[in-house]
């Protein structure tokens, strides 16, 4: 078994970083998860949250997600993230629209229940929301500055 696996990190803006690692630590959606090479093959569903990367040097680089998916299989990792940000390049700014999207969401599904009766969506929604403030809390930034007018 090799000791190290490809790491591809993508956000809609840009891919964020490629490079040989050792260790991916994900906020996965149903519990925090640590995929190494060899690894049984998944695809995970990503909560807002940190991702903790071990290249092949052992030195660690973390980014903020607010979600997505990962493929893991057992030589490499693709994460597709909804919105990602180098740990170091989350400001305030760059939280706000992060927690901007999340309450966006939030209310679009709160709408659909109305309409439909879907609870589970609101629900989801209400997670979403809560984890991006969790995540804000973790990294030291305020979740009180980025409301959505009505």
């Amino acid at each position: 078994m090799a000791d190290t696996m490809q790491f591809d990190l993508v956000a809609p803006e840009r891919n964020l970083m490629s490079v040989s690692v050792r260790e991916v630590r994900l906020p996965g959606e149903n519990g925090d998860l640590s995929a190494m090479p060899g690894h049984t093959p998944a695809i995970v569903n990503l909560r807002p949250g940190l991702v903790t990367v071990v290249d092949d040097q052992g030195a660690e680089h973390q980014f903020a997600i607010s979600g997505g998916f990962a493929e893991i299989n057992n030589e490499s990792i693709s994460l597709l993230a909804e919105i990602g940000r180098k740990r170091e390049d989350m400001d305030q700014d760059a939280f706000d629209e992060m927690m901007r999207a999340a309450q966006r969401k939030k209310k679009a599904a709160e709408q659909k229940e109305q309409q439909s009766g879907a609870e589970e969506v609101v629900a989801a929604a209400a997670k979403l929301l809560a984890d991006m403030e969790a995540l804000g809390t973790h990294i030291g930034l305020s979740a009180n500055s980025s409301t959505v007018p009505d």
